[in-house]
């Protein structure tokens, strides 16, 4: 099949974008032969702004995705599409309609709306410093105040995705399995769940062999350290496995998973452990659970 030519796409937001960047990356990754350049604007809040997103499209003409809310702004980038002969799509007013006539209101005409600073914000917040503080074994004390915990490996994947989590606003700490380093013993009765994330041994010496070169400890030969001998490194993994099998720990093999798809295979895990703790905990009318009956 002969490639297409690339043609341009140009996203334009009154915010930060991460809507139409996920919703164009989400629907571009189901065509093969897609070469779509993308040109993004952002912040689009104002008059001067959109005429010089709208220069830029007359100089480089493309299909327009948009997210806008004021009616002004909008329906000038409309008039500007039309004049040029493109096509445009308010990648929202869809999914709007239908909201709108499920809950029987209108929506509000306020831009940037979920990037308020609410609670969920400063939860988010706080869920970060969280995942600073308890990085790669640090602050294992603070893990009684964990949403979830994640174990594997050395370059395993377990920071982006407990930072990944964090703007979820979990708070996700993380422990390294070591060969020969006991486990701390804030995870012999774990308040949270654990999660083991796991990766194939070929996979994990090319990332530890990227690492040692960026770190200035490329010099390192095949067989001078464990940390990148393939036999040390499969008994590792093997014994990490094991480990996390004894205590009943679900595994997470991540080697062809994006950072956005072991997450979410974590938030069912989570609710998983929820349901199950949630099940055995004692009922109101249970005598277990304190209550005591009429006296005799």
């Amino acid at each position: 099949m002969t490639p297409q030519r690339s043609r341009n796409l140009h996203l334009v937001s009154d915010s930060t974008g991460e809507t139409l960047n996920s919703m164009a990356r989400a629907v571009l990754a189901r065509f093969d032969n897609a070469h779509m350049v993308q040109h993004r604007w952002f912040l689009v809040r104002s008059r001067m702004n959109l005429d010089r997103v709208i220069e830029g499209i007359e100089h480089e003409p493309g299909p327009v995705m948009f997210t806008l809310v004021d009616r002004s702004l909008r329906h000038a980038l409309e008039e500007a599409c039309q004049r040029l002969g493109l096509p445009h799509l308010s990648a929202l007013d869809q999914i709007t309609d239908f909201i709108q006539h499920e809950v029987g209101g209108q929506a509000r005409e306020k831009r940037a709306a979920q990037h308020v600073m609410d609670a969920d914000y400063f939860r988010r917040i706080d869920a970060m410093h969280y995942v600073l503080a308890h990085d790669d074994g640090q602050g294992t004390a603070g893990i009684a105040n964990a949403d979830v915990v994640l174990v594997g490996v050395s370059r395993s994947s377990k920071t982006p995705t407990c930072f990944y989590l964090a703007n979820r606003g979990i708070k996700a700490a993380n422990v390294p399995l070591v060969p020969g380093a006991p486990l701390p013993p804030e995870l012999e009765h774990p308040p949270c769940p654990v999660v083991g994330l796991t990766i194939d041994p070929v996979s994990l010496l090319d990332i530890r062999r990227h690492r040692l070169r960026i770190i200035g400890a490329g010099g390192v030969r095949q067989g001078e350290t464990d940390y990148v001998d393939p036999e040390a490194v499969k008994q590792e993994i093997l014994a990490a496995k094991r480990l996390c099998a004894s205590r009943g720990w679900p595994v997470i093999d991540v080697t062809r998973r994006s950072i956005e798809e072991t997450a979410a295979t974590i938030l069912q895990q989570m609710e998983l452990w929820r349901q199950k703790h949630a099940r055995a905990a004692p009922k109101p009318e249970d005598p277990a659970a304190g209550i005591l009956g009429p006296a005799s």
